[in-house]
This record gives C-alpha cells, structure tokens and sequence, in this order.
C-alpha cells in the first residue's frame, strides 16, 4: 500500500492485513544479502594473470611431450600461487558482511493502536515508527509528532552539524532518513520508504553498481607478462626452425624450443609476487593498515593524490568549543572531544567559574540549557544527545560548574530551526532564572543588557557592534558560534524578551592531532591531499588552513554541478577543496583526477564515501568509525583510524613496488642469461647446454628462494622524498633492460665458456659445470640488486639476514643437486671436482665486485652534485 494514500497522522498505525498486503507489494526492509563469492571463484581469480596462463600452456605442452616431470612442476608453482592468493582473498571477502547491518535490528511501530518492538526487517511503507535519543533510524520516515528532534546526517551527506526536525516540514526538515543516530529529541513518523529505496540503499547500489578495478601493478605486469610471452613464442619458434633447417631431430628440436620458451618466461614470479604482497599485506596489518586485496599493498605506493572526507577523517567527528568572548574578554579552551579534561584560560592564566562571574553566569547557562549529559566508564567519556549540546556540556565541566538537579528545571521552549534559540527556566539558590542560548543574530535582538563583572549593564550601540564584529570573525575562521543570555524570571516566565547577553561560544570539529605532521609527510612524498566535505566552505578552508593544506580555492557541489568534466579536470591541476557535496560529487571528482593520469586514494568512513572508495584506485576506510558499506568498498581498512597511517601505508607500499621492481629484473636477467647462453650454444651446434628440469630448478627452486628475500629489502633512504612515480612507467623500463642485458650477456658468456672447456671431459660433466655455474652467477647476483643506486658496503651486507639465509639455502641445494643420488637422478648431474669449481668461483667474483664499484662511484657523483 502507497504511503502518500493513507492518513499519515492515524495514531492506531496500520493492521495486521494491512502489513501483509504492503509486504506483499514491498518486500522486507532488508538490503540485499552481499554473498562472498563461493572458494571456486576465487580460486579461479589466482589463475587470470597472463603470466600464469602462459606457465599453464607450458605445463600442457611438456605433458603432451611426456615431460610428466617438468609439467609436475610449473602445476606445483601454479598451485602454490593459488593456494596464498585465495588465503588472503577469502579472509577478507568473508570478515565483512557490510550492507545488511547498517538498518537497525529492532523498531518501535505502531500496529492496531498498540506500541510493539518488531525487527526493523519487517517495517513497511505506512507503518508509524517511534524512535527517540540515541536511535538509529530503521526506514526512511516522514515526521508526524516531533520534540526537539536532530538527527546526525554525516554519514550520508559528511556534513557534521545535526539537522533539525520538524513534524511536516519541508522537504528534508520534515524527513528522517535510514540509518542515521538521533541525537535529541523523540519522533514519531510515517515509512515512506524502505531497503533500497531509502536514501541509504541507493547509495549502497550505487556502490554495486560500480565494477571491479584493476589496479596499476596488475596493469603493469600484465603488460610485461605479455611482452614476455610474445617474446618468449618468437624466439621459441625461431629457434626451432633453425634447428629443422639445419639438421637437428624434431623431437630434439621441440624440447630445445620448450627449454627456451621456460627460460624466458620466469617460472616464480607469480609466486613471488604473491608472497612478497602477501608479507607486505601482513606488514601494514602490523601498522594498522588491513589490506583486503594484496594489491592493494603496491597501489597505495603509487598514490599521487589523496581525496580525503573531512568528518571524522581529518577531523575527530566531536564538536568541541575552543573560544569563548564576552565583552570584557576573550577566552581560550584547551582540549578536543568529549573528555573535559582540557581548561578555560585568559591572558595565559588558567580560569573557572568561581573566579570570573560572567564566566560562571555563562556556563551555568550552558549546562542547564541543554539535554546533552555526559557519562564515565572509567577512563573513556561518552556523551549523549546533540554534538552542540554536548560541547557546551564540556565546556561547563572545564571549567569546574556544578551539574543542576534534573528536578531544578520547571519550564522549557525547545530549539527549532525556525526560532534558532532555545529556552530553559530553571529554580537556582537565588530563585528563578531564564536561561537562553541561540542564533546570535536571534539573541542579540532579545538583549537590552549585557553581563559585566560589576554586575549587569545597558547594552549600548557601541556593544552591539563590538558583538556582531566579534560574531562575524569567529565565523569567518569556521567556527560555528551560539550566543549565551539569561535573565532572572518569575514563576511560568518564558518570555525571551529584555535579556542579559553573557558571552559567544565558538566551536569546531577540530583536526585530528596527527594530522598536520601526516599531511606534511605527504607533500614531502610529492602526494596531493584534497578534502572533499559535505560541510560548508568557510568550514572547510579553516580545518584546511589548520592542518597545513594552505588557503585552497573552494568550489561548492553547486558550483561542481554547473562545471563540464573538461573544467573540472582543469580547476583539479590547481589547488582546490571541495564543500557541500553529494556522493555523486565524489566519483565525479575521483573520476577527472583519474582522466588527469594520477593514482586516486579516497579516504572516508561513512556511506556516502562507498561509491567513490570503490572507484577510486585504492579505497581507505576508516576501521573504528567506518560504516561497514565504507569497508566493503574500500581496499584498505585503517584499524586505529588514524590518517598518519595511511603516510607510513604509502612508505611500505612504496617499499613493496621499489623491492618487486629489484626481484623482477633480478629474475629477468637469471632467465636472460639462460636464453644467451641456449640460443648462442644451439648455432654453435653443441649439445643441450640446459636440461628443461634444471632450467625449472634454476628458476623456481633457487632464483625464487632469493627473489623473496630481495622483496624483504628495507625502505632505501630516498625513499619518501621522490614524486609519485607515473601511472604508465613500466616495471622494467630501459635502465632495467639494459641492466637485464648486461647480466645476461655476462652470466650467459660464462656459462657457455664453462660449458664447452669441459665438454671434452664428456657431455655430462660439462653440462653439471655449466648449470652450476649459473646457479652461483645468479645467486651472486642478487647482491648487485639489492639496491638500484646504493653499493652493499652503504646499505650494509648484512642488513638483510633473510637474503643471506636465502642465499646459504639456495647454495646448498645446488650443492645436494650436484651430490645427492636423487637429486643426481633427477637433475642428470654428476660429482665436479676442485679442477670445475675454481673457474666457476672466478668468473662469480666480477659479479660482486662490478656492480660494487660502479654504484660507489655513482653515489660520490651524486654526493659532490649536492654538496655546496
């Protein structure tokens, strides 16, 4: 049944039949369950990766070419890649069930005219619903009977200002929305709406409705698996068609080709990049930062702008006074929050209500002209009612005012927006008194007296003006400001004429302690920090202004909706923040700073923040605050809350993409010398230098061992004073080719002289020497990689004891390789002597000592560049 058809001010609620019919139309008032994928779709994510498709088609063909060995292992590589991607994927698809648990389980409603608690699941359109202070809202509800009704909005509009009630008023003044706390008063409404279609559920589906993103490493080594497979299949082909042309056996020939195409495809690097993301993942949990997809670790690395929501991100999401004026003085008030623990001060001196008696006057006003209270549990304070109110209650407490008696209050004229003021008559030791607090604007016209501390004075012109000054300049810094005013009264005396002004009180949402080193952090990283709030402007340029994002240009959601996406992506190269704005505002905005080529992290805790933390190119929530649709969207989960952590997020994930940058050429010039020294020994016409097994054992058993280990390097010093580096800037590049190439010409050259000074002694002690040898290159190796610009003797041998086990274990299992039956049988090796492993150990000494000397002279090139 249509709500807008029913007489929404029938106190009897709707009937038993009434219920079943609109449920019949509606549904429940429940948002679609969001069911994890099943453990076979995640699995079958692990095998996407073009990389993996080809160590697949690698698998196939030694199968079909009866190599059941060398098929056995890329499938075991393969499965090991899976088994630690779906571990981190299903602990993080399974810990968040977001979108059911936002609607409050239980309601009051009204049903046959009686008052009955149901689970808000079964609320529908008509239904009459009560909810009071510290509710959540269970549907969308139209106000029929309010009393100072607020309700806190922020988490779906940002704005952290309660919004008043009003029993049928306009628009949204007369509307409660899903979701959201009251914060003062009781209310009685009418379901206009429920599960998706309240405002809250077309938010969560806009959020569905925007698809998954692939993130920049995946691009990136996508991009080099696919270069590498066309490679690897051109020159595969290649060479066994010079093979046929020549002579050799077909067989021969497609084995050779095989070999080749494994060789140039590096078998472990699925694998070590999972593990290394993995081991990053588990590095920024101990940081506080979860990550709930690995890639979400190297992404945030690459951030180039951080688009951060104000209420309770850069701010603590807790009003807090921090000024007060009266006429004869200007105060300061220390401490953030609900926790009264800060104090009053004047002219560097601390100050109380006892000492000053305008002060007291004004906050006794302030404690009594409220609902808000204060609680403890222990060391923890927690308020309940009206952000505003509960400042003002924190205030008094600050400065040592004695709570009133509950039964001292006699009279009341609650606040409305329409009167911007609200009244309380209270009975004192004196007698009775009037006590007002508002709208200045609204007081100052209702006060013909103003408090001094001889006693109450004619409020002349001259005042007035230097109250509307002082009023004007508290707003201007984004405060917002209530007036104080009292007057003795009489029995039943409500009239809020011929008052004594007290004093302005000014307050903010303030910044987060953190925050400004944090952000300093990030401009020092070359990182642009945005705020996107749904506060007001004057609002947001002071918290920007406090927290050292300097003086920005504003625009307004007004102004945002009359730019084309052209103008936006033009104003969005200049400093700028963003007030006032919707949930479609903020994928707009994430949406041009990603046409403008940067890396977007959306920072932000509330629904509205879920369709731009999903678009974005890493989505942070915030783990304490959070709404849970905030998490289920986001790739990065903040457990304490706190934005520094996202600065010491972006140092590890630069950390991680700088160590898989190392690994991955580390690995590509193993395999480059490998391809040399096979192709180069194929036109010469030798035997197979390389057996298929022991490629895949100098690729997966030895080079990965060491891989990880380089992934396990600590931050370069450097570090977080480079810029961002570039969306499109590929893993390699053409230093890192040229690196590849050097390694390879080099280790590839060896192995081939290695190989044919001992074939004479027969082809198996040549072919054991040539592949020993290049397991020692390639383990000797990985010290030239361990940092790009910084010799060993800077960053330290031994700064890295993981990579110096990796090292000892790689060495050793060469050494079984070479000596142990099985591994003999396996491999096709046999014993070498003194006479093989002293030019094996020789030509690995230029391997160390190159790199060495040519990063040593690097860096006392750069260090005379920079010193004056």
């Amino acid at each position: 049944m249509d709500a807008d058809n029913r007489d929404l001010q029938r106190p009897v609620g709707l009937s038993a039949a009434e219920v079943a019919a609109a449920r019949e139309v509606h549904g429940w008032n429940e948002l679609p369950r969001v069911k994890p994928p099943s453990p076979v779709i995640i699995i079958l994510r692990q095998f996407r990766g073009a990389l993996v498709l080809i160590l697949a088609a690698a698998a196939v063909i030694a199968l079909a070419l009866g190599e059941e060995i060398d098929a056995l292992a890329i499938a075991l590589v393969l499965i090991l890649n899976a088994i630690l991607g779906f571990v981190q994927e299903w602990r993080a698809e399974t810990a968040l069930d977001a979108l059911r648990s936002m609607l409050s389980p239980q309601a009051v409603a009204v049903r046959d005219g009686k008052e009955v608690m149901i689970p808000a699941r079964e609320l529908v359109p008509g239904d009459l619903v009560i909810v009071s202070t510290g509710e959540t809202v269970p549907a969308d509800l139209r106000l029929v009977v309010g009393i100072d009704v607020a309700a806190d909005e922020s988490v779906l509009t940002g704005e952290s200002v309660p919004v008043d009630k009003i029993p049928d008023g306009p628009d949204e003044n007369g509307a409660l929305f899903a979701g959201t706390p009251v914060v003062s008063g009781r209310a009685e409404g009418v379901v206009t709406a429920i599960a998706t279609t309240t405002r809250f559920g077309k938010v969560a589906e806009m959020t569905g409705a925007i698809g998954e993103k692939k993130t920049n490493l995946q691009k990136r080594l996508g991009q080099l698996a696919g270069q590498l497979g066309i490679a690897a299949l051109i020159i595969a082909g290649g060479v066994i068609a010079i093979g046929l042309l020549v002579g050799r056996d077909l067989f021969e020939m497609f084995m050779t080709g095989l070999s080749l195409a494994v060789a140039m495809v590096p078998e472990g690097l699925p694998a070590v990049v999972t593990i290394t993301l993995a081991l990053g993942a588990s590095a920024m949990a101990r940081k506080k930062a979860l990550a709930r997809r690995l890639q979400a670790v190297e992404t945030l690395g690459a951030a180039s702008v951080i688009c951060s929501d104000k209420t309770g991100t850069l701010t603590e999401n807790q009003m807090t006074v921090t000024r007060i004026w009266t006429l004869e003085g200007d105060y300061a008030v220390t401490g953030t929050g609900y926790d009264p623990a800060g104090h009053i001060e004047r002219e560097g001196r601390h100050i109380c209500a006892a000492d000053d008696p305008v002060l007291g006057q004004l906050l006794d006003t302030a404690l009594t002209c409220t609902h808000a209270k204060l609680d403890r549990d222990g060391p923890r304070w927690t308020m309940i009612g009206a952000p505003t109110e509960g400042a003002l209650v924190t205030l008094a407490y600050k400065g040592w005012t004695e709570a009133p008696p509950p039964e001292s209050r006699v009279g009341e004229k609650p606040f409305t927006s329409e009167r911007k003021r609200m009244s309380v008559l209270a009975r004192s030791d004196e007698g009775l008194r009037l006590h007002v607090k508002g709208a200045p604007e609204v007081l100052l016209e209702r006060c013909d007296a103003v408090a001094t501390q001889t006693g109450s004075q004619p409020l002349t012109e001259e005042g007035r003006a230097a109250i509307e000054k002082a009023y004007a300049d508290m707003a201007a810094g984004g405060q917002r400001v209530l007036a104080l005013a009292a007057r003795d009264a009489k029995t039943d005396d409500l009239d809020e004429r011929r008052l004594t002004f007290l004093g302005l009180v000014g307050m903010i949402d303030p910044p987060r302690a953190e925050i400004s080193a944090a952000i300093r952090g990030a401009k020092g990283a070359g990182i642009r920090v945005i705020m996107i709030t749904g506060d007001s402007k004057l609002t947001a340029q002071a918290i920007a202004a406090k927290i050292g994002l300097g003086t920005p240009y504003a625009i307004e959601g007004t102004d945002l909706d009359a730019l084309s996406d052209d103008e936006l992506q033009e104003r969005l190269l200049d400093d700028v923040l963003f007030a006032r704005t919707r949930p479609e505002h903020k994928l707009r905005i994430v949406s041009a700073l990603q046409a403008n080529d940067q890396i977007v992290a959306m920072t932000g805790d509330g629904v509205n923040d879920a369709p731009a933390l999903k678009r974005a190119d890493i989505g942070i929530a915030m783990g304490i605050r959070g709404t849970d649709v905030s998490k289920n969207a986001a790739d990065l989960v903040l457990l304490d809350d706190n934005f520094a952590t996202i600065v010491n997020a972006i140092a590890e994930g630069r950390r991680q993409f700088d160590n898989l940058r190392k690994f991955v050429r580390y690995l590509l010039s193993s395999n480059a010398g490998e391809v040399i020294a096979i192709v180069t020994n194929l036109l010469l016409g030798g035997p197979l230098i390389f057996l298929a097994t022991q490629i895949l054992w100098m690729n997966l058993i030895t080079d990965s061992v060491t891989a990880v280990a380089l992934g396990l390097e600590k931050s370069e010093r450097d570090q977080m004073q480079r810029p961002p580096r570039k969306p499109e800037e590929p893993i390699l590049g053409r230093k890192g080719a040229f690196l590849i190439a050097s390694f390879g010409l080099y280790t590839g050259a060896a192995s081939l002289w290695i190989f044919y000074t001992f074939l004479p002694l027969g082809t198996d002690i040549a072919r054991t020497a040539a592949f020993t040898g290049m397991v020692i290159f390639e383990k000797v190796s990985v010290f030239a990689f361990r940092s790009l610009t910084q010799p060993n003797w800077s960053i330290g041998w031994l700064s890295n004891p993981i990579l110096i086990a990796a090292f000892s274990i790689s060495l050793g299992l060469q050494m079984l390789a070479v000596y142990w039956a099985p591994l003999q049988t396996l491999l096709r090796t046999v014993p070498l002597g003194w006479n093989e492993w002293a030019p094996i150990l020789l030509l690995a000494l230029p391997l160390i000592v190159g790199p060495e000397l040519f990063k040593t002279l690097q860096q006392q090139t750069r260090e005379r560049r920079t010193t004056p």
